[in-house]
């Protein structure tokens, strides 16, 4: 099958059959690209999975974004965005158009009750993966340590902080202390 095709229809299951959102499609891209399709590297998802939260936009369509140029360029991102999102267009568009009162149908809303505890399931399967795949160095397990106190901290006292600020300030940390410890190393390659 060409790639393309592949690319389109990969994305597009995972599109049309995880609820929750971005985070809830990690677990599912992470084992259709990584671990079946060996389209990226386990560093790879790593990677774009935190690029791709520091970025505007869905992070499951970043990730689709990511793995269709790193297979196939322009065309490939391409394809594989649009796969990602022409599901669940699809199905929104037809619910809005056939059903005005689609939540307050009984057993509809009821299935979404269950749906919403299997999404927090494969969230927390998402973030486990990534912990143990992460580098056993003391820094980035301290950081994410630190990052995960002060969201338990912010919930718990439901202090007005945004996330999105806790993530700039880990990756600025991150890149402060990548640059002290890189500073000696070119200070010495100079006066070689």
């Amino acid at each position: 099958m060409p790639l393309l095709i592949q690319l389109f229809l990969t994305f597009a299951k995972i599109g049309l059959f995880t609820f929750g959102g971005g985070y809830a499609m990690i677990s599912m891209i992470e084992n259709n690209c990584v671990e079946k399709k060996k389209w990226i590297t386990h560093d790879d998802m790593m990677n774009v999975t935190v690029i791709a939260e520091s970025t505007p936009g869905p992070i499951a369509i970043n990730c689709a974004t990511f793995v269709g140029c790193k297979q196939a360029g322009f065309i490939g991102a391409l394809v594989a965005t649009l796969g990602m999102v022409l599901p669940s267009f699809v199905i929104i568009y037809l619910i809005s158009i056939f059903l005005d009162n689609f939540l307050e149908i009984v057993w509809i809303a009821n299935a979404f009750k269950g749906i919403k505890i299997a999404v927090g399931i494969l969230i927390l399967d998402a973030g486990i993966t990534m912990i143990q795949k992460m580098q056993k160095k003391p820094l980035p397990r301290a950081i994410m340590l630190c990052a995960c106190a002060a969201m338990l901290v912010i919930n718990v006292f439901s202090l007005k902080f945004s996330s999105i600020a806790l993530m700039l300030i880990a990756g600025v940390i991150s890149l402060i202390i990548f640059m002290a410890k890189d500073a000696p190393a070119q200070k010495g390659g100079h006066k070689a």
